[in-house]
């Protein structure tokens, strides 16, 4: 493997969650940063975020806009991020996709996890969440601190203590 960066390296998309463990608002601030200066075409930054702190009526919100399946492990997390762009300029979506993995290599920095979700209820976070024409919501972004894997089902445990796996570098090259 090409030599890569520890924050890159170390990164994982947990379920576990510590569901007592919270984020100071420096944190949450910090990783807003880290997305903020992101890049986006013409520095457009057409990326929005709404915020949800464990329990909080946002969060609930956004929660509730998740699947079932999700939800039990999804709760637990600190915070629930929504992410989501305008729907103009086109290159939204790729903007947003930048801010998202910029706030992530952020977390990891601050010894957080960061696991995202794009099977969510658009038109309920839509709804929900009382967004303003031209936000389209497209994922949630769970973060917190590492919680016990073995507190998750068991049909979750198996995925969670499993060998981290990626495609090999040649197969997601173009020829």
């Amino acid at each position: 493997m090409a030599d890569l960066t520890p924050l890159l390296a170390v990164r994982w998309s947990p379920r576990a969650f510590d569901p007592v463990a919270e984020l100071s608002g420096a944190e949450v601030s910090s990783l807003l940063e880290a997305a903020r200066w992101a890049p986006s075409h013409g520095n457009a930054q057409p990326w929005r975020f709404a915020v949800g702190w464990r329990d909080d009526e946002t969060c609930k919100r956004i929660l509730a806009n998740l699947p079932a399946r999700d939800q039990r492990w999804a709760r637990h997390a600190a915070v629930l991020l929504l992410a989501a762009h305008l729907t103009d300029p086109p290159a939204g979506p790729y903007d947003l996709g930048q801010a998202v993995a910029h706030l992530t290599v952020q977390a990891t920095a601050l010894g957080l996890y960061v696991h995202q979700l794009v099977d969510v209820d658009h038109a309920g976070l839509v709804a929900d969440l009382e967004l303003p024409d031209g936000v389209r919501p497209h994922a949630v972004v769970a973060v917190g601190r590492l919680g016990d894997p073995f507190s998750l089902p068991e049909d979750l445990l198996c995925r969670e203590t499993a060998l981290r796996r990626r495609h090999p570098l040649d197969d997601l090259l173009l020829r």
